[in-house]
């Protein structure tokens, strides 16, 4: 059957679908219609870095020839182990599988391991989801959003990221983003002498001396200087540029959580649109705490990649913006459900979507931002011309919105020429940054 025929077949499918029936009941709309199911033919890891990030992407064949999708695996510390788990067992299980199941494809590749809940196989099954959705969109004719309900807005807010060594290199970032007509900008300085997150402050010979005898040298992060170097960047913020602004920051589980706590409440003058983990996941039950004691807004859940994590916090209404990196959970099917999970507490997402989200990632962040009620707001990564080359078709910024395509299927594609002439080109760990004593500071 010719793709004419296919989509003209699929009209019920469709209507299947968009009433709420879900996947399941579009694949048996085109069973009544006499279309044959589509099935997974093959499944294609493709490892690329135009941006230096080590993305993977995932291609799920199909049985009608030239139709497949493509879903985003990216998990840039370990993308090697992920890449193997769909060549030599994700792939060869869903081998046969029809397209359209796409409920049952996730939750039995979920339990297919046993062991369950862990980022690395999540991030896996995120890209054969991500990809299953585009097939599922393309076949209809229609953007992914529309598949979850259709557009609640007409883009994403974003908001982008200020960054300096200092308050005044902060200043002029915000500054000049305000210029480009967005109004949620996040702010991260550097204490003196110190390494911080988010910015590339060097340590200074004078911290390395403050070192015990036997520590090598390494990026030296310290709570108490960067605590006060960071309430001072918002003292001197509000007080030159005003509160028209959003000001968002992440604490990066840098704080101890009684430090964390001191912070929540000074920072409440200056009005932040959110504080982003001041905790590590392991001392979430901290949460219960700050709320009794601070009106600060809060976003939790990059490192999140199990429900039980965010269940509780979402449920007694300890966060304010759920912050899960899409595919780390993954992936769409899921990601879809912890935002109707949040809707009902009021808590809002907030996506994460640096550069180590592929522009494949975005897009389904992005289809997700347009579609869900509680859209709280979207992490800003702009992609360059390189970028754009390997990923024809990734979402477009115009005045702090992100814009989707009105494209079949997630409406992004990936040029596997392009993609091949940016290989990975070295290792990426975390954990560099260290204490004065030499013990670890959490990344």
């Amino acid at each position: 059957m010719n793709r004419r025929g296919a989509l003209k077949t699929m009209t019920g499918t469709a209507a299947g679908l968009l009433s709420g029936g879900g996947p399941a009941a579009a694949a048996q709309a085109a069973a009544r219609r006499g279309m044959p199911p589509l099935k997974i033919t093959g499944v294609k890891v493709i490892r690329t870095a135009p941006a230096g990030s080590r993305l993977v992407i995932v291609k799920v064949l199909t049985s009608e020839p030239g139709l497949y999708g493509i879903g985003c695996a990216t998990h840039q510390e370990r993308p090697t182990a992920v890449a193997a788990a769909l060549e030599d067992d994700i792939g060869p299980f869903i081998q046969g599988r029809n397209c359209d199941e796409i409920e049952d494809i996730w939750q039995s590749v979920y339990v297919a391991s046993y062991f369950r809940g862990g980022v690395t196989l999540n991030n896996a099954l995120s890209g054969i989801d991500g990809a299953l959705w585009d097939i599922l969109g393309k076949r209809l004719g229609v953007p992914v959003f529309q598949l979850l309900g259709g557009k609640a807005r007409a883009a994403a807010t974003l908001y982008a990221h200020a960054s300096g060594r200092d308050i005044q290199e902060v200043e002029d970032g915000v500054r000049k983003w305000m210029e480009q007509g967005y109004r949620h900008v996040r702010v991260q300085t550097a204490a003196a002498g110190f390494a911080g997150y988010g910015v590339s402050a060097r340590t200074s010979e004078e911290v390395q001396k403050l070192r015990p005898d036997g520590v090598a040298p390494s990026p030296v992060s310290e709570p108490t200087p960067y605590f006060n170097t960071a309430l001072k960047m918002f003292e001197t913020l509000r007080s030159r540029i005003g509160f028209d602004v959003e000001l968002l920051h992440d604490s990066h589980e840098r704080l101890p959580p009684s430090q964390a706590l001191q912070f929540a409440r000074l920072v409440e003058p200056y009005r932040l649109f959110f504080l982003e983990d001041p905790f590590a996941p392991e001392d979430v039950a901290w949460f219960q705490v700050m709320r009794q004691q601070s009106t600060t807004a809060i976003a939790m859940g990059e490192l999140f990649v199990n429900r039980n994590e965010w269940v509780p916090l979402v449920a007694n209404r300890l966060i304010d913006f759920i912050r899960c990196h899409i595919s780390a959970v993954g992936g769409l099917n899921m990601a879809r459900k912890i935002a109707a999970c949040c809707e009902f507490f009021h808590v809002r997402t907030a996506w994460h979507g640096p550069g180590n989200v592929s522009p494949v990632g975005h897009a389904v962040n992005l289809h997700l931002d347009l579609a869900v009620p509680n859209f709280g707001i979207q992490e800003q990564n702009v992609f360059n011309e390189v970028v754009r080359e390997v990923f024809p078709g990734a979402p477009e910024i115009r005045r702090g919105y992100l814009y989707s395509n009105d494209k079949p299927g997630l409406g992004i594609d990936i040029d596997e020429k392009a993609a091949a002439k940016y290989p990975y080109k070295s290792s990426y760990n975390r954990g560099d940054q260290r204490r004065l004593d030499g013990s670890v500071q959490l990344p």
